[in-house]
């Protein structure tokens, strides 16, 4: 158990107004009011935030670094003293040898299923942003509220339950949910073959890009995760990420980082059944955090102040962020620190700064100057300059390789063990038929013997559409009667049925072309066509007379004067 040092202040400025060198920091209560970094590239952003994590990993203190470039996680090794060794928990999605178990989908209480469906949504909507669609985020906000109720499940279950119908049944036939099971039962088993192929491919295409790669493969795909990350918060360890995307590329980085993120959002928001004084404090630190900032990362901004979580994040420049996440941050960050920017996030953080420092001074900062407004004791100071402190010393000794056997032997797993357990699960299901009644049993399995047929449909609605490939089925169910086969049917001994359609149609006796010139016109049914007979019209004559008649009045009549 690691003792967490009396020391409330982390150092990481020296001011350096009237050339006097003063070292300041900033008090842990403030520090819950969330820190917020930005700079360029090279301008001494990391060395910034390493800085901070060595004194709280020296101090006792608990806290994650999450890291995207993979040399400042690793540089921390060399600051870790022996006595947090076992405080430390590595995760290296490059060391493909141990991969590490983590599984955002393990035993989640019923209710706090909607509080991980929303994260691990929230998650795929950051990553997908270019192919999102209210309907693929319908599907799958109904796919993953199922597979939380499924034990072992796994995100490697979300396309396996598009794709096989017989796991689709397992899944389904288990849900308590009324609202998510209806969804499978009264809605998506009525959609159109080629409707739903439409409607799951896009979700299908981006999950399988992941879960086709060994590397993430193995460490999602466990069901048995390695990590609580209530009891790292709880119990002050140290969780060093290192999702370089040089080593693991940078959509592996961005899905990893923001599940882990999440995670540990959750396990933070979950602290409220725990009294407030009993919290300790939990330190999480991000560089270029805007690639894992899902809409939910407003929320932990806002909140994880009551329950002890505290942000460090660092990034580059503004327009990185969405508009929502740029509001919270500006919003709620207590301390905020500025190196060298571009013209337009100046202008932007003039009005932080302001009035001591304007755009024209923040673009023209050197390497580790900075500009800032420090959180004391609640209250945000004026806006001053400073800079960074140097590096701090390595220890003497360093146990490097100590850190990470210790890692691997708790918190990981052979590779060859983790792929044959992922292989084990991906092994056919097999229908259980003890499970369906005896009314709805008809609509899943052929009553023929012994013959090739469907695959038993999932007892779950009258309407369904998850037809699956020929298959054989032994023994037949005892809740269905024999019906014969065609191939089966024998001749029963007996004077045979007439038909009485059959024999009202009368027979048509072929003829020979001759014959049928001579005979007429005939029918398809075999009858001779009479010709029709033409009635003629009675003649009737024209009154010439009396048409010359009027004619004669008529022009009479034109010709008279008025």
């Amino acid at each position: 158990m690691n003792v967490v040092n009396d020391n409330p202040v982390v150092l990481f400025g020296e001011t350096n107004f009237r050339n006097k060198k003063v070292t300041f920091g900033v008090k842990m209560d403030d520090r819950r009011r969330h820190m917020y970094v930005i700079g360029k590239t090279g301008m001494g952003k990391s060395e910034l935030l390493k800085n901070i994590a060595i004194q709280d990993i020296q101090d006792g203190r608990g806290l994650a670094f999450v890291d995207p470039h993979g040399d400042p996680v690793e540089d921390l090794f060399d600051y870790i003293p022996e006595d947090r060794i076992k405080d430390v928990i590595y995760i290296n999605p490059a060391d493909l040898e141990y991969p590490i178990a983590f599984n955002v989908m393990e035993q989640v209480d019923p209710d706090k299923r909607h509080l991980v469906a929303d994260g691990v949504m929230g998650v795929f909507k950051k990553i997908w942003v270019d192919v999102w669609s209210p309907r693929m985020e319908y599907i799958l906000n109904n796919t993953i509220l199922a597979l939380l109720e499924t034990p072992d499940a796994t995100l490697l279950g979300i396309n396996r339950m598009l794709a096989e119908k017989e796991y689709r049944a397992k899944v389904v036939n288990q849900l308590t949910d009324p609202v998510v099971k209806a969804f499978w039962t009264e809605e998506f088993a009525k959609y159109a073959d080629r409707f739903a192929s439409e409607a799951t491919a896009a979700i299908q295409n981006k999950v399988g890009q992941f879960v086709s790669s060994s590397l993430i493969r193995n460490i999602i795909g466990q069901s048995k995760s390695t990590l609580d990350m209530r009891k790292i918060m709880d119990d002050g360890k140290i969780l060093l990420v290192n999702i370089s995307k040089g080593r693991i590329g940078e959509d592996a980085s961005r899905l990893l980082g923001a599940l882990i993120i999440t995670k540990i959002q959750l396990a933070a928001m979950s602290r409220v059944d725990m009294p407030e004084r009993e919290r300790k404090d939990f330190i999480l630190m991000v560089d270029e955090f805007q690639n894992f900032a899902t809409a939910s990362f407003a929320n932990i901004l806002s909140e994880a102040r009551k329950y002890h979580l505290s942000l460090v994040i660092a990034h580059q420049y503004v327009a990185q962020m969405d508009e929502g996440v740029r509001d919270a941050v500006f919003g709620n960050v207590g301390t905020i620190v500025s190196f060298r920017v571009g013209a337009e996030d100046a202008e932007l953080l003039e009005k932080e700064l302001a009035p001591e420092f304007m755009a024209t001074d923040i673009v023209n900062l050197g390497k580790r100057q900075i500009y800032l407004k420090l959180m004391i004791d609640g209250v945000a100071s004026r806006a001053f300059s400073a800079m960074t402190m140097d590096t701090i010393k390595r220890l003497p000794i360093g146990y490097r390789q100590r850190i990470i056997d210790y890692s691997r032997e708790h918190y990981s797993a052979r590779r060859e063990d983790v792929e044959k357990k992922i292989a084990d699960w991906h092994a056919p299901v097999t229908a259980d038929i003890s499970r369906f009644d005896k009314s709805t049993a008809g609509r899943f399995y052929d009553e023929r013997p012994q013959r090739e047929m469907r695959s038993p449909r999932p007892n779950y609605g009258e309407s369904n559409r998850f037809d699956t490939l020929p298959t054989r089925f032994e023994p037949r169910p005892q809740v269905f009667q024999h019906r014969p086969a065609p191939s089966e049917v024998r001749a029963v001994p007996g004077p045979m049925r007439s038909n009485p359609i059959a024999s009202s149609k009368p027979p048509i006796k072929p003829i020979s072309f001759s014959e049928a010139i001579k005979s007429g016109p005939v029918d398809f049914k075999g009858r001779k066509l009479e010709p029709k007979t033409v009635v003629p019209r009675p003649k009737v004559e024209v009154d010439v007379g009396g048409l010359r008649k009027i004619l004669e009045e008529s022009m009479n009549k034109e010709e008279s004067p008025d």
